[in-house]
């Protein structure tokens, strides 16, 4: 099997302090430690640092990761905190599988009509996880699952047995009601506009994978996605998956997404309706419908490796009760180098998504480390390819270096309003566990309030690192900017909504992205403070977060109450 060059197996701790000084040759000076308020200054210095081209966009498996880590580790180090990775190290490996499609040989759909168009990136936009030289697939049939959702605890299967071995499965996103005008029977069944697990893409190539499908195709809406075309085929054609033992492979060769327009084409020439289908799709009696005479055909080549890549630990330990911790987290990540934006940059660099989380980390840090020892250990973890899938946290949380039921909480930082002070704190997630009455109690005294999720359908609750230790059990809590228009002190919720609207649409995942000086950071600092403080609060305490009844991650927890 012909590979690309294979990357260090290893990044030995002793080349983390060649690395700092490479960074401080560079010119990038490291600010040090000395008051303990959470300082705008010294998060504009570490935002601007990660977000220059010495790290070139940090994507996993680069250069641009070999100087993420070394100034990661440098900048704990420096704050005075001790190793929490395996075997005494700053470092846990991340293996993974990296792959990229060439040019397509074969790319498109044949009907009885003809052959209909299958342009990447246009009409459709596929990558592949599989280890392979090559993704392909001849004359595959194509079967309409709805929204391929198996909910027996809601008496939904939208499968019915249906045989997909050998075929590409196509799906609705989102959930079966998130279309649902009132009084449909599905009207509320899965959550109303609240996303579950079962409308996010991963759940829906999961299932296809499950059940032998050959290939996995999500029809694209903006509503449905909670973003546009431009975000789903901003990754370029390549993808990453954590390498997996040769039986848990997935059986899908290419898995992606579907332009409404081309796949409503794809349906007329199988004479079928999918505006029709998208309606019969939110009923419990909706069966799988295959598109006669309709295939799919692939000969795409893939470059692949496999990179080692890092998440990297540090911790306070406890005074009292070190094995158990209070985890922070923020991903350090982004998408490295892309096609020059209309300025020329080419680094999609991150510098809110989430070089601002990673500050905010550093922040929480240095004012910990300067208050007495916590009673409870912890963790700072910066967690690689959460942009690939979320793949260092869910390595990280299969793989612990403390156990899942002496995790106390996991408190998550994936970007943070920029706008400047609000009168409320965005809550992601509502009616998942007590964490929400500490965030409120916080924010009170902050002269803040709660504010629920604004678009609850996007499914932001599963969408960042915090969720890959909701599925081991652990209560989480996740600041996200752009889960709904704060109220901000200037402007309200329209200035709040008008910067939502301007960063989801011109720079998430883009190069733009990118630090400025239009930045108001005091509205981060109020939040990054928040979140420290329900940390720093649960530390010194004995207080075990609870999932609330109802919640899908309560089960999981109370197994492990024996442990603790």
């Amino acid at each position: 099997m012909t590979t690309s060059p294979p990357r260090p197996a290893s990044r030995p701790a002793t080349r983390h302090a060649t690395r700092l000084a490479t960074l401080l040759a560079a010119g990038i000076a490291l600010p040090v430690s000395a008051q303990v308020a959470t300082d705008p200054v010294r998060i504009e210095q570490s935002v601007r640092t990660l977000a220059s081209d010495l790290f070139e966009g940090r994507a996993p498996g680069t250069r641009g990761e070999d100087r993420t880590i070394g100034y990661l580790v440098a900048r704990f180090q420096a704050l005075g905190l001790e190793p929490a990775g395996p075997d005494g190290g700053w470092v846990q490996k991340v293996p993974l599988i990296h792959t990229r499609l060439g040019t397509p040989k074969t790319l498109r759909f044949d009907s009885p009509k003809g052959a209909l168009p299958a342009e990447q990136a246009k009409d459709i936009y596929v990558s592949t996880i599989r280890p392979d030289d090559v993704a392909k697939m001849a004359a595959a049939p194509l079967v309409f699952v709805g929204y391929g959702v198996t909910a027996p605890e809601r008496q939904w299967d939208d499968f019915k047995g249906a045989d997909l071995k050998g075929k590409v499965a196509v799906f609705l996103v989102n959930d079966p009601d998130f279309a649902a005008a009132k009084g449909e029977p599905v009207a509320g069944k899965f959550g109303g506009r609240t996303m579950t697990y079962y409308g996010r893409w991963t759940y829906k190539f999961e299932e296809a994978a499950r059940r032998g499908a050959i290939g996995a195709l999500i029809i694209h809406d903006t509503a449905g996605a909670g973003y546009g075309w431009n975000v789903v085929v901003s990754s370029g054609g390549e993808n990453y998956d954590i390498v997996r033992d040769p039986s848990k492979l997935t059986s899908v060769a290419l898995q992606g997404w579907m332009a409404n327009d081309s796949a409503t084409r794809v349906f007329a020439a199988a004479g079928l309706d999918l505006a029709q289908l998208r309606v019969a799709a939110r009923k419990a009696d909706f069966r799988p419908v295959t598109l006669k005479g309709v295939t799919f055909t692939a000969d795409v080549p893939v470059a692949q490796e496999q990179v080692a890549s890092y998440n990297v630990l540090a911790r306070i330990p406890g005074s009292e009760r070190p094995d158990e911790a209070v985890m922070f987290g923020a991903h350090w990540d982004a998408y490295g180098a892309g096609k020059p934006d209309a300025q020329g940059r080419i680094y999609r660099a991150g510098a809110n998504d989430d070089a601002l989380g990673i500050a905010g980390l550093f922040e929480i840090a240095r004012n910990l480390k300067a208050a007495p020892a916590p009673k409870r250990s912890v963790v700072f973890a910066a967690w690689t390819a959460e942009e690939r899938g979320l793949l260092g946290s869910e390595y990280y949380a299969t793989h612990p270096t403390v156990p899942m039921a002496k995790t106390v909480a996991n408190l998550t930082i994936d970007i943070l309003q920029t706008a400047g002070l609000a009168k409320d704190v965005v809550l992601v997630g509502a009616g998942q566990n007590s964490l929400e009455g500490d965030m409120a109690r916080v924010a009170a005294t902050q002269g803040r309030h709660l504010t629920p999720e604004g678009l609850p359908e996007r499914g932001l609750f599963y969408r960042a690192d915090h969720f890959s230790f909701a599925k081991q059990g652990v209560p989480t809590l996740l600041l996200m900017g752009i889960a709904g228009a704060s109220d901000l002190k200037q402007g309200g919720t329209a200035a709040g909504q008008a910067w939502i609207d301007a960063y989801t649409g011109q720079c998430y995942h883009q190069a733009c992205d990118a630090w400025s000086k239009d930045w108001k950071l005091d509205g981060a600092v109020q939040d990054i403070d928040l979140i420290g403080t329900i940390g720093a609060q649960l530390a010194n305490s004995s207080v075990w977060p609870e999932w609330k009844a109802g919640s899908e991650f309560k089960a999981i927890r109370d197994k492990s109450r024996p442990s603790r």
